[in-house]
């Protein structure tokens, strides 16, 4: 059992490294054997750290060790990445600290002889961590791979994209700890009774400058225990996924699919902006899934125009053919956007991920039959791959002429669409990098 922060976070690391099991859940294992709300924060603080860092962490340990990060035993490499990380990024917490926690680890975690190792690499770190040495390669994206612990194939597709500036610009965005973000319900409250319950409960919150239903929180671990959650005046949603649905433009009375709709966000945001009149009929693949977007709906108060259900969205149903004015395709894809929010999404095999275009053209296809001439489609990825946005789209297109993409406009500093398509970027616009293209069928 975890005894202090340090403890829990290198169980989360062992336990992540041995499994490969998502982060959120290993760490939420870890914190919560017997740990106070302060330990609980530090140890995700380290453990997100090192995730996020953990490249440029080995590039250190690498720099001072006398054996290579590849040849050391696994736990001692961990037990070294969350020292070393602390001495590097957390000016708060003492050199002398971190050397010493580290040294007690490995006691306690590796051979006797591990300690010896550990306390003399920790000890130069902290003599010169002041002055560390720079991070030399033969490109620079082979430099800020190991600068910005992003792995290589990632950092090279988006120098093709959006060049070098662009790039850093990203990459050290995705290195950030978010706040919260939340939705206010507006057919209960408005944003500013929203923050002011939300105030008087001890929580900081504040307005998100560019959407009128958008706050910020901070500080807050748990927010599904808070009396504004519990009542139905907010919801966790990140601004990209709001304005994915103020992009669709959806009015009173509509008849909505929201095809791949877990934890069900853009269900409830689609209800707010349609004056909870109309019908919204939610989907996705497992009954679990289904079950938390029924309970969202009835504790927002939507549940009589919120009809959940089971549909995997590559099959066809008969019952949806042109029955719909609109419907949103936000669909699986490689998660490259949320990396900030879920810092493990960076390492998944490429290879995978390379089978994600067909599946998304396969339910964009799909889902187009639901689509009633005259109606939008709206196609959604929280990704900023190419090969899953633009060129989806593309391929639709040449399939389905009956659509086309549809101009829309954004509050500012979003702006307009032209082209029908918006890429939204953490580094520009404190969101989730989110990329929304609005079709339209020909009537």
């Amino acid at each position: 059992m975890p005894v202090n922060a340090r403890d829990a976070a290198l169980a989360a690391l062992m336990t992540y490294r041995r499994t490969g099991r998502h982060a959120d859940a290993v760490l939420k294992t870890a914190v919560k054997a017997g740990l106070d709300v302060r330990d609980a924060a530090l140890a995700t603080h380290i453990f997100y750290g090192v995730l996020q860092n953990m490249a440029y962490c080995d590039f250190i340990i690498n720099s001072f060790s006398t054996i290579r990060t590849g040849r050391l035993e696994p736990q001692v490499l961990d037990i070294l990445r969350l020292s070393v990380y602390q001495l590097v990024f957390l000016d708060k917490i003492p050199p002398s600290a971190a050397v010493s926690e580290g040294v007690r680890l490995a006691k306690k975690h590796a051979n006797p002889r591990a300690a010896g190792l550990v306390n003399a690499v920790l000890r130069k770190i902290a003599s010169t961590r002041d002055n560390l040495p720079k991070v030399r390669a033969a490109t620079e994206a082979e430099r800020l791979s190991i600068q910005k612990s992003h792995p290589l194939w990632l950092v090279e597709t988006y120098l093709k994209q959006f060049g070098l500036e662009e790039t850093k610009a990203l990459l050290g965005a995705n290195n950030t700890t978010p706040p919260v973000f939340a939705t206010v319900n507006r057919l209960k409250a408005t944003r500013e009774q929203a923050i002011y319950v939300l105030q008087n409960a001890g929580i900081t919150a504040e307005p998100y400058p560019f959407l009128e239903d958008t706050i910020k929180i901070y500080g807050q671990g748990k927010l599904e225990s808070l009396k504004a959650f519990q009542d139905g005046l907010i919801y966790v949603q990140d601004p990209a996924a709001r304005l994915c649905v103020t992009a669709a433009g959806l009015t009173p009375g509509m008849r909505v699919l929201d095809a791949c709709a877990a934890p069900g966000g853009k269900t409830f945001a689609a209800a707010i902006d349609m004056g909870g009149e109309g019908k919204i009929t939610s989907c996705d693949v497992s009954e679990k899934k289904v079950a938390r977007i029924r309970e969202g709906a009835r504790r927002l108060g939507f549940g009589g125009m919120v009809t959940a259900t089971v549909q995997d969205a590559t099959r066809r149903r008969e019952d949806f053919v042109q029955a719909f004015d609109a419907v949103i395709a936000d669909v699986p894809c490689s998660g490259l956007g949320v990396i900030r929010k879920k810092p493990d999404i960076r390492y998944k095999a490429e290879e995978e991920l390379r089978l994600l275009p067909d599946l998304q053209l396969r339910i964009l296809t799909n889902l187009s039959e639901a689509v009633r001439p005259g109606g939008v489609l709206l196609y959604s990825t929280c990704t900023l791959l190419r090969r899953e946005n633009e060129e989806v789209v593309e391929a639709f297109l040449g399939i389905r002429s009956n659509f086309a993409p549809e101009p829309f406009t954004l509050p500012e500093p979003f702006g307009a669409a032209p082209d029908g398509m918006m890429t939204l970027m953490g580094h520009k616009h404190d969101t989730d990098g989110f990329f929304i293209c609005r079709m339209r069928r020909r009537p």
